[in-house]
């Protein structure tokens, strides 16, 4: 087994909502959007395996990261099944969990995660090279200095930057490295944008795509996704917004979640 690390936010025996960042990312991706929540929900934050503060394993895979948010969400004293919010390869764990325990969660809100039948191979192997790579650096700033998103952005709020970063980094011998596990890809064939692909068609609870304007789900991207979910779920543009929406608009992305839950409790979801 691993140590799972999660954060928390509201009280205990609350309906919940659970966050779940992207690939080499943590929970602290979501302190600024996720405790805008915590009067009305238990709110919780993890770190998946291989990312932040939890262990890392000799292997990885979207069903084992699914198991860990299903059993955070049962340890963080959640009442009921959870809405779970994941983003970018977050997203595809989010799927891959209502797709396997269709009772868990009680709605699914993935964030710009793009589920794709065939990945460009150029893609792939940026991906690989982005995060493959062991790299120590001398001081603590000098990290801070080279830290980016993948893939990078212009508008990202700095003080929202510098909380992830500093967040982002622990001390090895020689050094200062990024949290994450280096190896996290290793075990998918292409990109972890086509794993997620068998699973989208499965899912069955409440379910809304939010595609960033400027981010990775293309129009087309988002057409086939809500072709696949039935076209019954919301495909959500949040306008202005990068890939990465809680770094540079937050508050679109909490505006977001927040009228898409009022909706879920005052209506009736249509039928695959």
């Amino acid at each position: 087994g691993a140590r799972i690390h999660y954060l928390t936010w509201g009280e205990p025996g609350r309906r919940g909502l659970v966050f779940v960042h992207g690939g080499a990312a943590h929970a602290h991706w979501w302190t600024h959007v996720a405790a805008t929540f915590s009067r009305e929900y238990r709110v919780v934050a993890i770190d998946l395996s291989g990312h932040g503060d939890s262990d890392h394993r000799d292997a990885y895979s979207l069903e084992q990261w699914a198991d860990e948010v299903l059993a955070v969400a049962a340890d963080a004293g959640i009442d009921g099944p959870p809405v779970i919010i994941g983003h970018s390869m977050g997203g595809f764990v989010t799927i891959a969990t209502a797709a396997r325990h269709p009772e868990a969660p009680a709605g699914v809100v993935v964030l710009d995660s793009p589920v794709v039948e065939v990945d460009n191979e150029v893609r792939a192997a940026q991906a690989k090279r982005a995060f493959g790579k062991t790299k120590v650096y001398p001081s603590a700033e000098d990290a801070l200095s080279r830290f980016r998103t993948v893939p990078p952005q212009d508008n990202d709020l700095p003080y929202v930057m510098h909380h992830v970063a500093r967040r982002s980094l622990r001390e090895v011998p020689g050094g200062w490295s990024w949290k994450f596990d280096h190896h996290l890809f290793d075990a998918f064939p292409t990109t972890i944008r086509t794993v997620a692909l068998p699973y989208l068609s499965e899912v069955r609870c409440r379910f809304a795509l939010l595609r960033s304007e400027l981010g990775l789900v293309t129009p087309d991207i988002g057409e086939s996704m809500y072709d696949k979910l039935g076209r019954v779920a919301p495909v959500v543009e949040l306008p202005e917004t990068g890939h990465h929406g809680m770094l540079d608009q937050p508050l679109l992305v909490i505006t977001a979640i927040r009228t898409l839950l009022a909706d879920w409790d005052h209506s009736t979801p249509q039928q695959r």
